[in-house]
């Protein structure tokens, strides 16, 4: 087994993480959410896509998805490691609004930059254990109630 930790693998975590938050949501218009609030049809015509059982089985997988990174950073890093974490991108991103990169006051950037911050802190939060133990040596034990 290969206990290696590095910038791939958080990559991979950070890729997964992206793809739960703009499954779910996206101001593109390509998401869970947007699906589930079209009208279902039910004429002569209808498609997979408008499948009532189909949009509770996606939906099923999408919470499992958030159950299984919100849980996995709750316990790395808490409140304070969460807080912490997303002060420090909107740090980053409102001295990319001083330097004139985007637009502050575009709504559409404002949310791609917001959805891009939750999958970050998702990310840290399911690799922080390993971040952890390289920076510091030290083991992170979940202790049995």
């Amino acid at each position: 087994m290969n206990n290696t930790f590095g910038p791939s693998g958080f990559l991979v975590r950070f890729a997964l993480a992206l793809l739960l938050v703009f499954a779910t949501y996206n101001p593109g218009g390509l998401s869970y959410f947007h699906w589930l609030i079209v009208p279902t049809y039910d004429g002569p015509d209808k498609s997979w896509a408008d499948s009532h059982a189909l949009k509770f089985l996606a939906g099923a997988v999408l919470l499992a998805g958030w159950a299984i990174f919100l849980n996995a950073t709750r316990l790395s890093l808490g409140f304070f490691g969460v807080v912490l974490t997303v002060a420090l991108c909107a740090g980053i991103i409102w001295f990319a609004a001083e330097l004139d990169l985007f637009a502050a006051d575009d709504q559409v950037v404002i949310t791609y930059l917001t959805l891009v911050v939750v999958a970050i802190v998702l990310a840290v939060g399911l690799s922080w254990s390993h971040l952890h133990r390289r920076l510091t040596g030290q083991v992170d034990v979940d202790e049995a109630d």
